[in-house]
């Protein structure tokens, strides 16, 4: 009766096209939520509230997986979503005030970030833009963005009392709580961090249900043969498209979240560049891009590690003390978030010449053939047992 009512239950978030569909894997995630809800209280303050960032990039990574890895649209324009959500939310929030105002701020910075992704992907998908011209359209979009939003740093630029302040950044976006009136919500510390748990699990959950169900079988059939799937009468612009947008609004909502995390409620240019756009692409193949739990576990742990390193290494290093059969005349220091980008590149780059499905597929065929060796040989001594248990009642003539 346990079993078919946990059957039940795990079966909207089963099927073929998501990563772990076994007792064994939710027990593993159960354990995974569990840490994470522990983790403040093993933690140090600064430690939790840097995860609280990690789990706002991890919204970014699943937008990329979503879409990439179940529509076959590879985009480097997620953090165009996620810059723009970010700034509409800071002069929402600026302007309006107060905790209404913040709420206010998050309806409209998802609402601009949908919006955008609608009509980007609008004039992509129904202008018959495909393959690699997706990619290299969405990265312009974002190299725009981060050039004109770098140039907006005179007072002229403002919307109300919110100056954009060009490289400077916008700073003091209200971000302490969300609500009504004087009833709010904390948005700060250990109150964000389980929040955006909370929130993260859900939006896994539901992806899960989503790629399993009828229209998550139409993504995958674009994604496969989009000419054959058109034959069979489903119109795969309109699923670009949907598939797009929604993409957008989890990008949106990562940007957000970020914001609520920001110290001083602080956002820059820097979200729209190249090297923040490469980001996303980087999770998702290290992860796995058709993994919803690879690219959030691969977001958390790389932006773990990338901060990290540029803490170990943030005075650099002196080359010429560490190789002095080089005799180099000068000091070279190479800074450390220079060799986060090198140490990340190169586990990229073995990633996709060792395993190109990513380290979730990959751990997923690997235990299952394990399990599969395992009860072979489990019924080769059962037939073995059976053999010998024949042979000694047999009666001899």
């Amino acid at each position: 009766m346990t079993n078919t009512v946990l059957e039940r239950l795990r079966a909207p978030f089963e099927g073929p096209n998501t990563t772990g569909n076994s007792t064994a894997f939710w027990v593993v995630l159960a354990l995974g939520v569990v840490g994470l809800l522990a983790y403040p209280s093993v933690a140090s303050g600064g430690a939790a509230e840097n995860m609280s960032q990690y789990l706002a990039y991890a919204f970014l990574a699943l937008s990329l997986c979503f879409i990439w890895g179940y529509c076959g649209i590879l985009s480097f324009g997620q953090v165009a979503f996620f810059g723009v959500a970010g700034y509409t939310f800071g002069i929402v929030a600026i302007n309006v005030g107060s905790y209404t105002g913040i709420s206010l701020a998050v309806v409209a910075a998802l609402f601009v970030a949908t919006a955008f992704a609608a009509i980007l992907g609008y004039f992509m998908f129904y202008g018959g833009v495909r393959d690699v011209y997706v990619t290299i359209i969405t990265l312009v979009v974002a190299v725009i963005l981060h050039r004109f939003m770098g140039q907006t740093a005179g007072s002229e630029w403002a919307v109300g009392d919110a100056r954009l302040g060009g490289y400077n950044g916008m700073v003091g976006v209200p971000n302490d709580a969300i609500g009504f009136g004087s009833v709010g919500i904390d948005m700060t510390g250990t109150g964000l961090y389980y929040i955006m748990v909370g929130v993260l699990l859900a939006t896994y959950l539901g992806l899960r249900a989503l790629v399993n169900s009828q229209f998550g079988y139409a993504m995958v059939a674009t994604r496969e043969d989009e000419d054959r799937t058109a034959m069979f009468g489903y119109n795969t612009e309109f699923i670009k498209l949907a598939t797009f947008t929604f993409g957008g609004t989890l990008a949106g909502l990562s940007g957000v979240l970020y914001m609520f995390y920001s110290p001083g409620g602080y956002i820059n240019p820097d979200v729209f560049s190249v090297s923040a756009a490469a980001l996303p692409v980087i999770w998702v193949s290290i992860g796995g891009r058709k993994s919803l739990i690879g690219a959030i576990s691969a977001a958390l742990v790389i932006q773990w590690f990338n901060n990290r390193i540029d803490g170990w290494l943030s005075t650099g290093f002196d080359l010429p003390a560490l190789t002095p059969s080089l005799e180099l005349t000068t000091t070279t220091v190479v800074p450390g978030n220079e060799w986060s980008l090198v140490i990340i590149g190169s586990v990229l780059l073995f990633v996709i010449l060792v395993m190109p499905e990513g380290v979730a597929p990959r751990i997923e065929s690997t235990v299952h053939r394990l399990f599969e060796r395992l009860e072979r040989r489990r019924e080769q001594r059962s037939q073995s047992a059976d053999v010998e248990a024949e042979t000694e009642t047999e009666v001899p003539e």
